[in-house]
């Protein structure tokens, strides 16, 4: 074993429906402006240009249905409702044809956005890092096999405190899931244990604290958890 000169920390995971495995988290990539009518809502040009992609670390992730702190540093905390994708085998410059082949499994997520800061780096040109990549800014349930699912349709939404805020159809991503591994494996090799954001559809808000967010992906599962 390696002699550590301080304690290695703990490697983040996610739970694997109906066991009590866990999946290994590496990487979280997350692709901006996915869905015509979000982008629209944010002031861009929904036409196929090529994705791009923007990270949180991976202990960004919050499990379990806990409860997400309500972060410092911002008055406008939003929502953002997405597919997640967990590789399960590695490659570089994957063919379109085989990405699919690579995804060990799915889970819903929240992209939780620091708006006002996020919004402040995009007028002065500086990252987004502390706008998206805080922690607890990926709340996400639990793990399904790719198995049969189809990740190409499918409702996708999100409750705040019972009432519906943001739906829409994974059939109106502007990139596919199989589109978006091939071309981000074209930009870095892909490892088992990454995980990708899909984007989300329109409808972003801000949320507070007290707020209870319930997500749902048809075919895959739930997202939950509450603003403290």
């Amino acid at each position: 074993m390696p002699d550590y000169v301080i304690a290695p920390r703990p490697q983040p995971s996610l739970p694997v429906q109906g066991t009590s495995a866990m999946f290994p988290v590496g990487r979280i990539f997350c692709v901006g402006r996915n869905y015509a009518e979000h982008a629209i809502e944010m002031g861009s040009d929904p036409t196929r240009e090529p994705p791009f992609y923007f990270a949180k670390p991976a202990d960004a992730v919050l499990t379990g249905g806990a409860d997400m702190p309500y972060p410092s540093q911002t008055k406008e905390l939003h929502h953002e409702m997405e597919l997640v994708v967990a590789i399960g085998t590695g490659g570089v410059d994957i063919a379109l044809g085989d990405a699919l082949k690579h995804v060990w499994g799915y889970c819903a997520g929240l992209d939780m956005t620091r708006r006002d800061i996020q919004n402040a780096a995009k007028k002065t040109g500086r990252p987004w890092d502390m706008g998206k990549g805080f922690d607890h800014s990926a709340p996400m349930g639990t793990l399904i096999q790719a198995g049969s699912f189809d990740p190409t349709k499918g409702k996708i939404q999100l409750n705040v405190n019972g009432t519906l805020r943001q739906v829409s159809d994974l059939s109106k991503m502007i990139w596919s899931v199989a589109e978006v591994i091939a071309n981000l494996s074209s930009l870095v090799r892909l490892q088992p244990g990454d995980l990708i954001m899909t984007g989300t559809p329109e409808n972003v808000a801000a949320v507070n604290r007290g707020d209870l967010l319930e997500g749902f992906v048809e075919g895959v599962g739930e997202v939950r958890t509450k603003i403290v």
